[in-house]
């Protein structure tokens, strides 16, 4: 639906739409501004689309600023020579931005030509709509239909489930994907078993497929979420000392956290597959896990709600609800007849 915004191109746009489009121009790059479409700039070809793509479309691009950039092919249909329309719509823009443009290109789409816009592509990263990233977009429109987040997830740990670690005897599979834990990180992990440190943090290495030690010291509980960053995620095998009714125990506490979706979705969903596998492999140094815990804020590491996840309040039993006596001196009770 057009002109949901009800943002419209600027006559100024409109004029250099009408003169563009002879192949005098490689790309256009469009902002909003001041509620109206307007030219932010303009480049002209000198080598073939592919020579001029990378050079003349990244240094259009705004850190934290969207735009639109409408760039032209080689190629051409009945109607003139075709293009691609790019959504530019990096992660750090403000949401109010992102938004405006979102529901603003179907309007510039429509006063440019539909019918000269061969590809629609969108990016919230270079990498997104550079020249590589364009030749994967082509590629994929013969790939199969997109897969959900939960699709993408189980397809790799079917690709991955060879490797599943073993739970029991029986031959059992923990369902998730198995990185190799590092040399360095398996000395911390038996380090803290034997009593030498509380805490490791671990992370994952995706290009090389392994888990890594990040760092392994003497935290207590009141340091314990200034360790967790606040931009990645993160495993967390901590020793929890204190006491419990009357009594000095320490609990071992595996800690998964995710910073909501400051994270790739490639991120979020390895962390997630890796987790059950790991806390195996933990398990299998003589480790015993008390408590598994999952956060998104550090801040749910205090004292008091480990405390709690670990030793859960008990229900107050109520006393049942006796029926009131009936007022004294009525007598024996009647059957009512019909």
């Amino acid at each position: 639906m057009s002109h949901q915004t009800g943002i419209q191109a600027s006559d100024d746009l409109k004029t250099f739409f009408s003169t563009c489009k002879d192949g005098s121009i490689r790309a256009v790059k469009v902002s909003i501004i001041d509620e109206k479409l307007e030219l932010a700039g303009s480049q002209n070809p000198v080598n073939t689309w592919e020579d001029d793509y990378d050079k003349t479309v990244l240094p259009m691009l705004e850190e934290k600023q969207p735009c639109y950039i409408i760039y032209r092919l080689d190629s051409k249909n009945n109607l003139g020579y075709q293009w691609i329309f790019i959504s530019w719509s990096p992660d750090f823009s403000p949401v109010r931005q992102k938004m405006l443009y979102a529901a603003t290109r179907a309007t510039l789409k429509t006063e440019f030509g539909t019918g000269l816009i061969k590809d629609e592509m969108f990016g919230t990263t270079k990498e997104d709509i550079n020249l590589h990233g364009y030749k994967k977009h082509l590629a994929s429109h013969d790939a199969p239909a997109p897969l959900t987040f939960a699709e993408e997830e189980k397809q790799l740990i079917k690709k991955h489930d060879v490797n599943a670690v073993s739970v029991t005897d029986k031959h059992q599979h923990m369902t998730g994907v198995y990185f190799p834990v590092s040399d360095q990180a398996l000395q911390k992990l038996e380090d803290l078993r034997d009593g030498k440190i509380t805490y490791v943090q671990l992370s994952l290495d995706i290009p090389t497929e392994t888990i890594n030690l990040e760092m392994a010291d003497n935290t207590d509980i009141k340091s314990l979420a200034s360790r967790v960053p606040d931009d990645s995620a993160r495993y967390h095998v901590f020793t929890f000392k204190h006491t419990h009714e009357g009594d000095y125990t320490e609990s071992i506490v595996f800690i998964y956290s995710m910073p909501g979706y400051k994270c790739s979705i490639k991120e979020r969903m390895l962390y997630s597959s890796c987790k059950s596998p790991l806390i195996s492999k933990i398990e299998a140094l003589g480790i015993e896990i008390t408590k598994k815990l999952e956060v998104d804020d550090a801040k749910e590491l205090s004292e008091e709600n480990v405390y709690d996840e670990i030793h859960p309040k008990k229900n107050v039993a109520t006393k049942k609800f006796d029926k009131p006596k009936g007022p004294a001196g009525r007598g024996p009770r009647r059957m009512a007849k019909t």
